[in-house]
């Protein structure tokens, strides 16, 4: 499972939905060894389809002519009324597609999109402070245990 823990540092998570992910075979043997980066990658509905934008997956080190383009947009498997769903939420002012994680669901490769909306420099603060809180009274607790 490939996490992209930036994702819930910069928005807030509305709603998870999962989608399936169109590949090739040297993609699918990268990402199970780990290869794949989500900086800066969100989901886009065009023209009545869902693409992955902005995934970096690495080139398969043993697939020679067999690699893609690593940066290349991806086609997002769903059914239609998932997508004009999706594109009703998305349309809101301030939402967006953030892909949050990879991972297998059996011999499936399996991307969980969630429908975000962006943090505020504030909100971040906040959520470092009761982070942060939380830890203390963990460790506070764990002390008084022994």
């Amino acid at each position: 499972m490939i996490q992209n823990k930036k994702a819930r540092h910069e928005y807030f998570v509305e709603q998870t939905v999962e989608a399936g992910i169109v590949l090739s075979g040297t993609e699918v043997k990268s990402i199970r060894g780990g290869k794949a980066n989500f900086k800066d990658s969100y989901a886009q509905v065009k023209n009545g389809e869902l693409f992955l934008k902005g995934l970096h997956i690495s080139k398969y080190e043993q697939g020679n002519i067999f690699n893609k383009d690593p940066d290349r947009e991806r086609k997002l498997l769903m059914h239609k009324f998932e997508i004009s769903r999706l594109t009703g939420l998305v349309a809101e002012k301030g939402m967006s597609l953030i892909p949050l994680s990879l991972y297998f669901k059996g011999p499936r490769v399996k991307v969980e999109l969630g429908i975000c909306r962006g943090k505020k420099t504030y909100d971040k603060r906040q959520d470092l402070i009761a982070r942060d809180a939380q830890r203390e009274i963990e460790k506070r607790m764990k002390d008084q245990r022994y």
